[in-house]
This record gives structure tokens, sequence and C-alpha cells, in this order.
């Protein structure tokens, strides 16, 4: 054989193996992966915020992690066990142990522990420009841990410059020498009827609610209207939209809650908030279980609520708000028949109780939504307000009596603003409210005459509509950039329906101009109107006393305001305000006036100035802690009908004269300052000042003066109101300690707040008596009458 063909045969075979079709090859399993993912969240311990300005750092390597905005983050790492390093400013770095698999992938949550828990932030404390003479803002813990207010934002304002007290502990600001019922509270546009619950407790929206105050002790924007003293305007609190926020408050007198839930997906956020006195339930159930058969049963309770809806429609905004409060305080007269002690069988007589309710409601609907180049605002509120006091008798237990104050109102409202230009805001709005008000006088409180128990007798039922309206329109224009001139004017119409109608007309003028970049030159002036007070805001008694006509009064208000760092603000103001009309009630005045059916004696109407000087030091929110120095001369005037007597306590007669404001004090001083420490702590002090107010008999025993009888005997004798003294200075230092802990998802702090630490005890009228000096003699003595009011509060807070 050839070799050829054996060639030949050794090439086709290996032909025949590379072009025949392969079988299929076993293929190896894949092979594990040999690493493992981390991913989680880096949240601040307590408060959940995300930390999205982290750093995440995995040991043995270089590059840095930085979580997204809402603190999430992802970590690819090899198997094992890794040490991850985490920082974030204002917090302590964190060292976390990791063990990951391959393929595994584990969710975490890193919780880095602030440096200081709820620490002071820094605010940017003028959110708009200026454009008033004088506007203090107060933001969060300012208006939350003052020391001696117990945490209400409203109690802060006793501690601003231009404010006088009725006493201590009272929360009812004397502005610039006006009353207590000149000055208008309000929540987020919404005039609150009633301040505290019994008068003297807590205020009626709990702190939760209020994110920030407005005080304008005078001259205020046009949008404020038929008020002659201060305003205080209680900002509501932003919505949030990133999470779920709420707090319970458990402190001695009362238990909160406050509940805050935004939906994203329909741009809804809904704010619930409430709070209850259980002291006053529990006292009562335990004073009536001890209490014998026979005996009064007491009963004390308040209660208030707050809600709040916003809703996000197209460009706008609509928020429904709703409040309201309500307390009962009464020693119920028995229901069942008792025996006198130590004689068994001998029933006790009939006894007497009575108590007092107060009680208000208000749901507002507001609407935001541009219109025309500007912003339109349109808003309508309905209220309801009860003041009441009823008496008993038995047993069996029958009501005896019934003096009822009801309001029913109905408001609207609208404002719309726009720019012109680069250098000029035009803002004009409108309001109408009408009220219709009735009286309950039944039984022991019917007035004579009257069918002491019927429904129909309009003696006993008299009912008032009254209508307020009014509008206004303002002009901000910068004619420079140093300059801001804001001249406005207001027009309003008073209507007891049916009676009397009054109107008025209220220009007014701000002017602002930058000498530098820290020092502000300001002024303003304004006219006024109100309708007749009472010493504190009543309902109906604004609308009936329309038919004494209304209060007038101008307010010329000259000031200076100087930075001279960022976080510090000096300023001082000047003002004067002649008041040409007041009309200016009394308890007792206003007794009388229920005694003659609401007709007066004689004409009410008298007239006053006021004038004074403020000046103010203020460290803003943030550095660890905030504070503020004030003083205020004060003195207001009243031009009224006096009655004159002589030595034997015999009338002379009347007369006009010119006598100091039954609430005038004439020097204040005011300084706070709260303090953040580490692990937690938080220390801050109030002190205040003031020298004493004028005896006036108005509230207090009648002011006397020594004389002496027809026989030379000493005796007190009536002092014309123009010759009263004054009672003493005050001086009182309040306190404040907390405690603050961050746990993982929920902030815990346990406070003590205590008003009058120093034990100061306020006098608060003098009493005149005589006492035996030998035989058939006997020395005149003024004994100072008072007590320190020391008002300490235990509270404990979660947040989350």
């Amino acid at each position: 054989m050839s070799r050829l063909p054996l060639h030949l045969a050794r090439w086709a075979f290996t032909l025949g193996l590379l072009l025949a079709p392969h079988a299929p090859l076993a293929q190896a399993p894949p092979e594990a992966p040999r690493e493992g993912q981390v991913r989680g969240t880096v949240r601040a311990r307590g408060t959940r915020r995300p930390l999205a300005d982290a750093a995440l750092q995995v040991s043995g390597v270089s590059e840095v992690v930085r979580p997204d905005a809402e603190g999430r983050f992802v970590l690819q790492l090899p198997a094992g066990t890794h040490s991850i390093e985490v920082r974030a400013p204002g917090h302590k770095p964190t060292t976390f142990l990791e063990t990951v698999s391959q393929g595994q992938q584990v969710e975490v949550i890193y919780r880095l522990d602030p440096l200081k828990v709820s620490p002071y932030e820094t605010v940017v404390r003028e959110d708009r420009p200026r454009t008033e003479v004088t506007r203090i803002r107060l933001h969060a813990q300012e208006v939350r841990e003052v020391p001696g207010t117990q945490g209400d934002p409203f109690r802060v304002i006793m501690v601003m410059p231009g404010v006088a007290s009725l006493a201590s502990g009272l929360g009812y600001p004397v502005v610039r020498g006006s009353q207590p019922a000149s000055t208008g509270f309000f929540v987020d546009g919404v005039r609150l009827p009633m301040l505290y619950h019994l008068m003297l407790g807590p205020a009626v929206v709990q702190p939760e609610f209020i994110d920030a105050i407005d005080f304008f002790p005078g001259t205020p924007p046009v949008q404020y209207g038929r008020l002659l003293g201060g305003i205080v305007e209680g900002r509501v609190s932003r919505p949030r939209e990133d999470r779920v926020h709420a707090s319970a408050t458990l402190d001695l007198i009362n238990s909160a809650a406050f509940l805050e839930v935004p939906f994203a997906s329909t741009g809804t956020s809904i704010s619930v908030g409430g709070r209850m006195s259980y002291t006053g339930l529990l006292s009562s159930l335990l004073v009536n279980s001890l209490s014998k058969p026979g005996s009064n049963a007491v009963g004390a309770e308040f209660w208030d609520y707050q809600a709040r809806v916003d809703q996000k429609v197209g460009q706008g905004r609509l928020r429904l708000l709703a409040l309201g409060s309500s307390d009962v305080l009464a020693s119920y007269a028995p229901e069942e028949e008792g025996e006198i002690p130590g004689m068994p069988g001998m029933p006790k007589d009939p006894t007497n109780g009575g108590g007092g309710i107060t009680r208000f409601h208000r749901m507002d609907l507001r609407g935001l939504h541009p219109l025309a180049d500007g912003e339109l605002e349109v808003g309508l509120t309905a209220g309801i307000d009860t003041v009441g006091i009823f008496s008993e008798r038995g047993p069996p237990r029958v009501r005896i009596g019934e003096f009822t104050l009801r309001q029913k109102s109905l408001a609207g409202r609208l404002r719309w603003k726009r720019e012109l230009g680069s250098t000029m805001q035009l803002t004009v709005g409108a309001d109408v409210e009408q009220r219709r008000g009735t009286v309950v006088a039944t039984g022991s409180e019917a007035p004579a005459g009257s069918q002491y128990f019927s429904e129909d007798d309009p003696l006993t039922r008299p009912t008032s509509d009254a209508r307020t309206s009014g509008a206004y329109v303002e002009l901000q224009w910068s004619p420079s950039p140093r300059w801001k001139v804001v001249p406005g004017v207001r027009a309003d119409v008073y209507q007891l329906l049916g009676e009397v109608t009054r109107t008025a007309l209220e220009p007014r003028l701000t002017v602002r101009h930058a000498l530098t970049e820290a020092v502000v030159l300001k002024g303003g002036a304004g006219l006024f109107h109100q309708p007749p007070t009472v010493l504190l805001q009543l309902p109906v008694m604004e609308a009936s006393g329309l038919r004494f006509g209304l209060q007038e009064g101008l307010q010329f208000d000259l000031g200076a305001e100087w930075r001279p760092h960022p976080a510090w603000e000096l300023s001082a103001d000047a003002f004067y305000n002649p008041l040409r009309r007041t009309v200016e009630f009394s308890l007792q005045q206003l007794l009388d006036l229920r005694r003659r059916g609401g007709v007066a004696a004689s004409d009410p109407a008298g007239s006053g100035h006021a004038y004074g000087l403020e000046l103010m030091a203020r460290h803003a929110l943030g550095g660890d802690w905030f504070g503020w120095a004030s003083y205020s001369f004060l003195q207001s005037r009243r031009r009224v009908r006096i009655e004159r007597y002589d030595d034997q306590n015999q009338l002379l007669g009347t007369d006009h004269a010119t006598v100091p404001f039954a609430f005038e004090q004439a020097h204040v001083f005011n300084a706070a300052l709260s303090r953040k420490f580490g692990n937690g702590y938080t220390v801050g002090a109030v002190v205040h000042f003031n020298t004493g107010r004028p005896e006036t008999g108005e509230l207090t025993p009648q002011p006397m003066r020594a004389s002496q009888d027809s026989e030379g005997n000493p005796q007190w004798v009536r002092q014309e109101r123009s010759q009263a003294g004054r009672l003493p200075s005050f001086w009182r230092v309040d306190l404040r300690a907390a405690k603050a802990w961050a746990l993982d998802d929920l902030v815990l702090e346990a406070s003590l707040d205590l008003l009058n630490a120093s034990f100061q005890t306020e006098v608060l009228f003098y009493e005149y008596t005589s006492e035996p000096a030998g035989t058939d003699k006997s020395s005149l003595v003024r004994k100072a009458r008072g007590f320190p009011i020391v008002l300490p509060m235990l509270g404990l807070k979660g947040t989350y």
C-alpha cells in the first residue's frame, strides 16, 4: 500500500472529527457571588430625622458613601464582618459592625445620638420684610420654654416690653396702658373669645399647635381692626409632609396629646390635638367619696381641642381649622337629705350651691389661590360662646337662678395682595361678622319686674343682633432700597340692628428707613376704634355696648432698631396714645348696668392718654441659648368722674379729674434666659420687677385715709380717687429645668417649671381696720394683704 492513501485517510479522519456535530458538554455550576449588600437609612436618634449630610466609611475602603435626601444608602461589601463608621454634623460618630454572607441583603437603621437633644436651632428671624413699626416674633422653643409660663405660648407676652399685669401669675396683658379687653388674641386669623381655662389656668390652645407668636404692641397693620390695644397672633404650626409626628404631655394639672399625619399622595395633612384636666375630675371624685350624705358635691373640669386639615388644591390650598374649650367649676347642692352631725335623725337644713361655666367653639375655613397675578385669601368662620353662672338649692337639688351670656357668630373675610412692579405691593381686604347675643337671666338672677322662670319674658332672655363690617387698603412702597413707606386706611361700620349704627374711618401710616445695614429708624401713626369694653372680653358685651358709642384713640410710635451682630437686636420705642373717648366699664359698673336694665346712671364716657418708653435687647434663638432683657416706662391716665368726701365720710359731690389708670405700672423690667447644656439638660430663669398699681377700689376694697369723727376719735374715711396712693413694688424670679433623653424613635423630656421661685408676696390691696389701743381708745391700722403666688409645674413629655 502506498503512503499517499494512508495520509489521505488520516486527513479525512481529522476533517470528519472537525465537521461532525458535537455532543453537548456538561457545564459546571455557577460560582456563588462573593459579595453581600447592606442597605438602610441614617437617622437622628429620637426625632427620626433623616441625616442626608451623613458620611459612611467602611474599614479598609477609602471611598466615602453619602446617603440620599431621605437618608437612604446601599453598600456592596465582600462577605465577612465589616466595621462601618457613620458621621454627621451635630451628632456623635458611631461605629457599627455588620456581618454579611455571600448574596445576603441586610436591612439596617443607623441612629446617631445628637450632641444636644432638642437643640436651639438658629432660625431666620424675619421670613418676610418688616413693614410694621414694632413686631416681635417669637419662634418654637422661645414660646414654649420661657420659665414661669408653664409652656403656654400666650403667657410669654407677659414678659414683653410695653406690658403690665393685673397681678403676678395672671396672663392678661395691659398693653401700653389699655384695658386687657382692648388687646386681641388670634390663632391663624381667628380671634379667641377666651384665653385661659377657668380664667386663670392653662391657655385654651395647647402649645404644640402654635409654632410662632407675633406681638404688635402698637400701630398694627390695617387688617386688624376694632381694637384699641395690642395684637397677639399665634401662628399655627406649618404642615410637615415628611412623616407622622406625635406628642403626649402629662403634668400636675392636665394631660395633652397631639398628632400630625401627612398624606403625600393626595397633598393632605391632618393635625389633631386636645387637652383634658384630670386633677379636677380626680379631686372631685375624692372629695365627693369622702363627703357624707347631704353635703355639697364638687365639680371641676376643663378640656379643649384643636384640629386642622390642610389640602393642596391645584395652585392653591385649603385649610380647615376647628378649636374650642369648656370649663366647669361648681359646688352642687345636695341631692339627698343628710343628718346634722351628732344629732341622729335630725335632717340638715337645705343648702345652697352654684358654679360657673365658660365654653366656646370655632370652625374656620380658609382658602388661598393665585388670582390676577396676586394671591387671594377667603375665609369663613362660625362660632358659639357661652359664659354663665348658676345657683342651686337642695335637697332635692333645684336650679334657683341663672345668668348666662350666649352668642352665635358667623364671619367672612377676604384679602388680595399683589406685587406692583419691584417697589410696590398692594393689599385690599374686607371682613364682616354677624352676631346674635342672648342674656339668660332667670330665677334669683332675673331683673325686677320679670317673670322669673318664663322662657317667653323678654326681660329674662333679651336678644340683640349686631353686625360689624369693614374694608381696608394698604400700599407697601419702597422708593429706594433703604426706605419703606406703608400708608393704609380702614373703614368700619358697627351696627346694633334696630337700635344704632356707628361708623369709623382709620388712616394709618408706617415708615422705616435703614440708615445702615444694621440701623433702622422707624415711625408710625394711626387712628383706632373699639366698642365699649369691660375688664376682660365677654360675649354679648361688645355688641350691647354699642349703644354707648365707640371708643376712639390715636397711636404715635417712634423708634430705632440696631443689629450689632446677626444674633443680637437692640430696639427702642417711644409712644404717645391720646385716648379721645373711652368707655371702660368696671365690674361694679357692669353690675349696676344689669340692675338698671342696661341704662347707665350717667354718661360712662371718659378720655385719657398713655405714653412711655420701651427698651429691649434680644439674643436670637440659636447657639445653645436665647434670651432678652427689657425695660418699660409706662404712664396711663384717665379723665373720669370721681366722688369727693369730707372728713366725716359724707359725700360732697362729684367732679372730673385726671387720675392714673387702674392698672398702671410705671416701671417694668423683665429678663429671660434659657440655655442648653450637654447630655440633654436645659436651665432657664426669668427675673421680673414692677412698681405698684394705684389704689382705685375697682377690684379691691375702697382706699381710705385717716380722719376723726365728731368726738375726736380716729376713723377711716374714703380717699378720693385723685389722692389715692400706690401699692408696693414687686419682684419675682421664675425657674425652669429640664432633662431630655433621645430614645430610638422618641424624645422624652421631664421638666420642672416654677413660677415665683423666690416666694415673694405681692400686695394686692390694703385692709383698713382699727385695733384697741387702751381704755376706750383705738388706733387705725392699715394692713397689707396678699400671698405668695407660687406655681410649680412638673411635667413629662414624649415626642415621636
